[in-house]
């Protein structure tokens, strides 16, 4: 069933929906594939046109002057080029917050404002977090393996290494990367950081760059925003830093890592392994990391929890209503904040 067809089933039961008819329905773009929790949200209150700008250009260009819109996710990409192709745009709503694939700066010029959904989702990432850096370090995934493949009849696996007391090094220190610090905490870790400034409301030892970072860490955690100014941030130089007993973990971006370097570094023992939650050209993963044995892989799940997910989707659709009712968002990007 498509997105319009369950418009009217939806706004007939859900308490969030908004009652006008199709007609009088804001029209809104999909950007992407969106989560089945956000949809629905959309099909109650909106005339929904779905990814029409990858699938009919001619009906994207007769509905363009109509869409006031565009609903999209993390993953999402909005270019320049699509904004200006919708002269009545008004709002982007990101289901997700990470918002590197939408271009800010061509909807600022426009004054279209970008919101995304932070906050609801920062214990579960920094959750997830945590059981990357445990996996990796006592070895879990591989430890399951040994014991459904039978290995352990023939001896125990050889020993991992321990996380209580290690040095933790966060490379951003956002709300996620402080939720991070205090679990960490609670495993007796001793915390530092980097950022573009120090925060002095911490109390962490902050460091100027990831190298300096990573040389003074045993576990460096990824936890910065994606896009042009964080590309290969982590690059060879600062893999070496955490050198062959350092695991790296990311739960940011994909492009904030230099995978090429990354699997070399893994591949010659630089570091000595690593749990990643995002890759540079997801959900496509090289080979040859998949098929290292010393890394935890998992396929960007940081916020899939239903919980997480469903107060996402409320969120992206709330900035929607309060903006198609005349009122402020709840959670404009930082560059719309006023």
């Amino acid at each position: 069933m498509t997105i319009d067809r369950i418009a009217g089933a939806v706004a007939a039961t859900d308490p969030r929906s908004v009652a006008l008819s199709v007609t009088d329905r804001p029209e809104v773009l999909t950007a992407s594939k969106l989560s089945p929790l956000y949809t629905p949200l959309l099909a109650a209150a909106y005339a929904v046109h779905d990814r029409l700008h990858e699938t009919d250009p001619a009906a994207l260009a007769a509905a363009a002057p109509r869409i006031r819109a565009i609903a999209a996710s993390g993953e999402s990409k909005v270019s320049g080029a699509l904004i200006a192709q919708l002269p009545a745009l008004e709002i982007v709503s990101v289901m997700g917050v990470g918002y590197d694939g939408i271009d800010v700066a061509a909807a600022r010029a426009r004054g279209v404002m970008v919101t995304h959904t932070p906050d609801v989702l920062n214990d579960d990432v920094a959750d997830l977090a945590i059981g990357l850096m445990l996996g990796a370090a006592r070895q879990l995934p591989q430890a399951d393996r040994w014991v459904r493949d039978g290995k352990w009849l023939q001896g125990p696996m050889p020993l991992a290494r321990k996380m209580s007391g290690a040095r933790l090094g966060l490379v951003g220190i956002g709300r996620i990367g402080q939720a991070i610090a205090q679990r960490a905490l609670a495993f007796g870790m001793s915390v530092a950081y980097t950022a573009r400034h120090a925060r002095p409301d911490l109390p962490w030892r902050h460091y100027a760059d990831a190298a300096a970072l990573a040389a003074a860490s045993d576990f460096l955690v990824v936890i910065t925003p994606g896009g042009a100014a964080t590309r290969h941030l982590i690059d060879a130089r600062v893999l070496a830093a955490l050198g062959p007993k350092g695991i790296l973990v990311n739960v940011a971006r994909g492009s904030v890592v230099d995978e090429a370097a990354l699997i070399d570094a893994l591949e010659r023992g630089v570091i000595a392994g690593a749990g990643l939650d995002v890759f540079e050209d997801e959900p496509r993963v090289p080979e040859r990391l998949r098929a290292l044995p010393h890394v935890v892989l998992t396929p960007h799940i940081g916020s899939a929890t239903a919980a997480t997910r469903q107060a996402m989707a409320d969120l992206a659709a709330d900035n929607l209503r309060l903006h198609f009712a005349g009122a402020p968002v709840r959670t404009p990007v930082p560059e719309c904040r006023s």
